[in-house]
């Protein structure tokens, strides 16, 4: 399962370059982001997960993009099937979803 999400991973971030955004990782705090994407003024925040399901894990995952103070889109990617919503402004998607969207 590990290697699949690695894959996915590299999938994102080779979607974000096709789209046009640099992309690297990123650090708030002791925290790494999985991807900041930037296009000309544009910004987004990008963190991948293979689920969620445990209160600790969402805290982690969600965490880590609540800590960042601006108003740039934030999304959490999961390999799981329940993945859809809203998590206090937080986009939340499947990996596939997003890869398929033409939303960014």
């Amino acid at each position: 399962m590990a290697a699949m999400l690695e894959n996915l991973v590299y999938l994102v971030y080779l979607e974000l370059l096709r789209r046009g955004y640099e992309t690297y990782g990123g650090k708030i705090g002791s925290a790494e982001i999985d991807f900041v994407a930037t296009r000309q003024e544009n910004k987004l925040y990008v963190q991948i997960a293979q689920r969620i399901d445990r209160k600790e894990t969402e805290a982690s995952e969600y965490g880590r993009l609540l800590g960042i103070a601006d108003n740039y889109p934030k999304y959490v990617l999961r390999a799981d099937e329940f993945a859809g919503g809203n998590y206090q402004g937080i986009k939340t998607m499947r990996i596939a979803n997003f890869l398929l969207s033409g939303e960014l």
